[in-house]
């Protein structure tokens, strides 16, 4: 038998190699588009939990994905009441309810949230050297934001796990800290 010709041997090595790239590169999340800020209308923006408000004018980036996920996904974790009057707005997407802040609960970026297929699942979230274990009951609107629909908040990041009290607590982060944290998250 013939061995393969080192030519051919070179291509299929750099066919390989271009094929990987390629399929790497369409699994990265890049953002989709942008919104121009409105200003809210008088008491209209809830600003607890330090929530932002749209800025007149400014403009916002969207997204209709979120990075890949693994078994140590990286995100954001920021703070969110799910209860009624909270900063999380209406009821959650997933059950039509509110949640109490005691509840360990989150809303996920739009391409995690993955047009509710992760309703109402569990996932892991860990930092700071502990763990806890949330429902998942709402989605972090990357693809909108700066109406009244989403309390004139700008659109969420695509790395967003926005949480409840109960899982700043569970994972033993001083209130006074509270607010924003690289965290890893995973299905449970």
């Amino acid at each position: 038998m013939k061995s393969f010709c080192p030519k051919v041997s070179f291509l299929l090595l750099i066919t390989l190699v271009l094929t990987s790239f390629v399929f790497s590169e369409a699994q990265k999340c890049r953002p989709n588009g942008r919104i121009r800020g409105k200003k809210a209308p008088s008491g209209q923006c809830n600003k607890e939990n330090d929530s932002d408000c749209c800025v007149q004018g400014k403009m916002y980036t969207t997204y209709e994905c979120s990075p890949s996920v693994s078994t140590h996904t990286k995100a954001y974790l920021t703070l969110n009441s799910f209860q009624k009057g909270g900063d999380g707005g209406g009821p959650s997407a997933c059950d039509n309810q509110y949640h109490s802040d005691d509840t360990p609960v989150v809303a996920l970026s739009t391409g995690w949230f993955n047009d509710k297929s992760r309703c109402l699942n569990k996932i892991t979230i860990s930092a700071n050297g502990k763990s806890v274990v949330a429902t998942v009951v709402d989605e972090c609107d990357s693809t909108m934001g700066c109406d009244e629909e989403h309390d004139y908040q700008p659109p969420c990041p695509n790395n967003i796990v926005d949480a409840s009290k109960a899982v700043w607590k569970a994972l033993g982060v001083p209130q006074d800290q509270w607010g924003g944290l690289d965290i890893t998250w995973s299905d449970a």
